[in-house]
């Protein structure tokens, strides 16, 4: 979940100066040229592949990759790819090409047990010249040599790559899109405006190269994918949120969060797993309750993360522990945020059940470095 709009997620005070898209999501209202954009309101049907692609008349859009990778010698390794869209005041009628009507965000992260930190590196641009754009229709976002593609077949192809590390892969669907909440509409709140259109595609199989010190190296394994869209996201008195999506061993699917209340408690909650022949149970803020059970002080920040966390949904209870401790993303360069984005594994009511990502903001404040 990267929410932005009035959280990202991943999804955190931020820069509004920059666009700051985390700042936005703790906006109720955006003052100009309000009548060209749109706002999420129930019973609205998503068609696919239209809503694979960007919506323009929104605010804020994100497309948000995270998955585990094993090397060839069996090592594991996590990732995070991000493209964020954001509509800026300009108006959409401006003929001026050099007009920036839209920003292009992207994030790119991995996380390496070899080094026991989070590598990560980030871009922004506006939107124009065929160097940074989010096309509509389809999944075809690029920023400066970065881009997620969607082929006809149905896969997903990322490449993005630095001077010392990246990746190239290819992500095939293995099971239907999970629409979030109610079929894809997705309350972040107790106002009908607190929302996103939402959907998920779990236990994407995953194959190509990840690139480390330059030099190439083989993987395989399985992805998320978050696709949210919104003009309005969260209350005032929201202060940051936690959020969980993970691929489970049985072929289930889960994803949970939680908005935080400023000064304790939640704004909101919600879960929903989808077991492997499709079904869905949905559990609602009550029935959703996210617990510390040990934290992490950044070196860096100085910020404190519950990088183990116990998750309630219903009766099952859910224990998240970190492939490492270390998977703070400092993107003050592109969206003034800093947030933890990491690779986590998963019991069950005390067994084994899978992996996944955890994504954790509010916890920092990055006006204060």
């Amino acid at each position: 979940m990267k929410p932005v709009e009035g959280a990202m997620p991943r999804f955190g005070r931020f820069v509004v100066a920059l666009f700051l898209l985390m700042a936005c999501l703790l906006t109720i209202q955006v003052g100009a040229e309000p009548s060209r954009l749109q706002q999420v309101v129930p019973g609205r049907q998503l068609t696919f592949p239209h809503d694979l692609g960007a919506h323009q008349d929104f605010r804020i859009e994100w497309w948000y990759i995270t998955g585990w990778l094993e090397t060839g010698d069996s090592k594991p390794l996590g990732f995070q790819v991000t493209f964020f869209r954001y509509a800026t005041d300009q108006h959409r009628e401006n003929p001026s090409r050099f007009a920036a009507k839209y920003l292009i965000i992207a994030h790119l992260a991995l996380s390496d047990p070899a080094t026991g930190k989070l590598r990560h590196t980030e871009k922004s641009a506006r939107e124009g010249f065929d160097l940074a754009y989010a096309k509509e229709g389809d999944t075809d976002v690029r920023l400066d040599g970065w881009s997620l593609v969607r082929d006809t077949d149905g896969q997903y192809q990322v490449d993005m790559q630095t001077n010392d590390f990246g990746l190239r892969l290819s992500l095939m669907p293995t099971q239907s899109v999970m629409l979030q909440g109610q079929d894809g509409f997705s309350r972040k709140g107790p106002e009908p405006g607190q929302a996103s259109y939402y959907y998920s595609e779990p236990h994407l199989s995953v194959s190509g190269t990840v690139f480390r010190n330059a030099k190439p190296v083989d993987v395989r394994g399985r992805a998320w994918l978050d696709h949210e869209w919104s003009t309005t996201y969260l209350a005032p008195e929201a202060d940051g949120w936690d959020w969980v999506g993970a691929n489970l061993d049985d072929g289930s699917a889960l994803m949970s969060f939680q908005i935080r209340r400023k000064g304790g408690g939640k704004v909101w909650a919600y879960a929903a797993l989808r077991d492997r022949s499709g079904k869905m149970t949905f559990f609602d803020t009550d029935q959703v309750e996210f617990i510390p059970l040990r934290t992490w002080k950044s070196p860096q920040t100085r910020a404190e993360y519950p990088v183990a966390m116990q998750i309630r949904t219903g009766d099952i209870k859910w224990e998240l522990t970190p492939l490492m401790d270390d998977q703070e993303l400092d993107a003050r360069q592109s969206t003034s945020a800093i947030y933890w984005e990491g690779a986590v594994t998963l019991k069950r009511n005390g067994e084994s059940a899978g992996k996944g990502y955890l994504e954790l903001t509010g916890y920092a404040d990055p006006l204060a470095l």
